[in-house]
């Protein structure tokens, strides 16, 4: 789902008058296109099966896996897996691990992705407490699934190193820094990110 064009466009033209070097930053690179995955079991566990490997080999192990598995929107279809068939696909055996545990706990009740928290620190909670989900990806998730407009990944690189050049650091900004920085953003940091993501594609002038 994702932020809409409207609510980037509404949420940029806002961040533009509470910072006037994002205002600059917007008439550079312009406006970014909107980003948006489904919501539910099979984006989480593709961004599992992504997990520290190039794009392209994700795509590759993502066909093998599904292969694998059949029906790879059914959780319950990956729990009944064996490790040497997942093996045989591509995973690791973190990922195995991971894979499962993120199965196993929507299959048991215990996560929920149609039903989240409304609030996003909860949700946050909910989704890193499956092996190997961590504060960026489920940032990511909710921000990319849910469209949810507040959502601050600030720690991904690409998002330190963006708000770094906006704001006229000389240096990569810390990840407690680029927090502090956009408090004043709320509740406009989704767009801030989606937007500083767009911005890092753009040369440095």
């Amino acid at each position: 789902m994702g932020l809409s064009v409207t609510q980037l466009r509404n949420s940029l033209d806002a961040l533009a008058i509470i910072e006037p070097r994002f205002a600059t930053a917007l008439a550079q690179a312009g406006y970014p296109e909107p980003r948006g995955r489904d919501t539910g079991y099979p984006t989480l566990l593709r961004t599992i099966v992504g997990q520290q490997i190039s794009f392209k080999a994700a795509d590759a192990v993502w066909s093998k896996v599904a292969a694998t598995v059949g029906d790879i929107e059914n959780p319950g279809a990956m729990v009944v897996m064996t490790d040497e068939q997942l093996r045989g696909a591509g995973l690791s055996r973190q990922k195995i691990g991971y894979c499962r545990s993120l199965a196993e706990l929507i299959v048991a009740g215990d996560l929920n992705l149609e039903n989240l928290p409304q609030d996003d620190e909860e949700a946050i909670a909910k989704l890193t407490a499956v092996k190997g989900i961590g504060r960026w990806s489920a940032e990511v998730y909710l921000l990319f699934a849910e469209g949810r407009p507040d959502v601050w990944p600030a720690g991904d690189l690409a998002v330190q190193e963006s708000v770094g050049r906006i704001l006229g650091h000389n240096s990569r900004p810390s990840e407690k820094t680029v927090r502090e920085v956009a408090e004043i953003w709320r509740p406009h940091r989704g767009a801030a990110a989606v937007f500083a993501w767009h911005h890092y594609k753009i040369p440095v002038i």
